[in-house]
């Protein structure tokens, strides 16, 4: 797992390490969002899911691991898994789901300063809005936590440096 507030360089980091580790592919929870979008619609969902984040449906975090088993036990793959999940509930059933799945799960969370993550964001184009600024602060807050770690600050790495720790920490298991 490669957690971390929008900008962090979640999926720079897991594109350009896809190659790196053999029989990987990358895996992003965040298009099972916008299936159920497109799937379910408001009348349907329960009170509390009636939110501008998918992560708040029930379902999406439910099937967050089972798809990431159906993908593991079909095509017998690592799973490079970018994902902002900052939210209690959301993190400590998908990690404890891909854990069970594979007992070597890793979880790095990419941290930055808000200037960092502004200028990033706007950097591939998008505007730095009230949404943005909402996510980043509640991620900033959240990913102080003790259970985010292991925390790889990325303000002044290039993606390659990133690569590196994370490259170090896994070579323990077989990739």
């Amino acid at each position: 797992m490669i957690n971390g507030s929008f900008g962090s360089g979640k999926t720079s980091t897991s594109q350009k390490l896809q190659p790196l580790i053999p029989n990987s592919m990358i895996y992003d929870p965040e298009e099972i969002g916008y299936m159920l979008r497109k799937i379910i619609t408001e009348d349907i969902y329960f009170e509390e899911e009636r939110t501008d984040d998918f992560q708040d449906i029930e379902l999406w975090r439910i099937l967050v691991v089972q798809t990431a088993r159906e993908l593991i036990n079909r095509y017998k793959k690592h799973l490079i898994v970018p994902m902002t999940i900052y939210k209690s509930v959301n993190f400590n059933y998908i990690l404890n789901g891909f854990r069970s799945i594979d007992r070597d799960t890793f979880h790095f969370c990419l941290v930055a300063s808000e200037e960092t993550i502004k200028k990033r964001i706007e950097e591939r184009g998008d505007k730095f809005d009230v949404w943005y600024q909402k996510q980043t602060n509640a991620g900033v807050i959240a990913f102080n936590d003790i259970k985010f770690q292991e925390h790889i600050d990325t303000d002044n790495k290039e993606t390659e440096e990133v690569i590196r720790i994370i490259l170090r920490k896994i070579s323990k298991i077989n990739v």
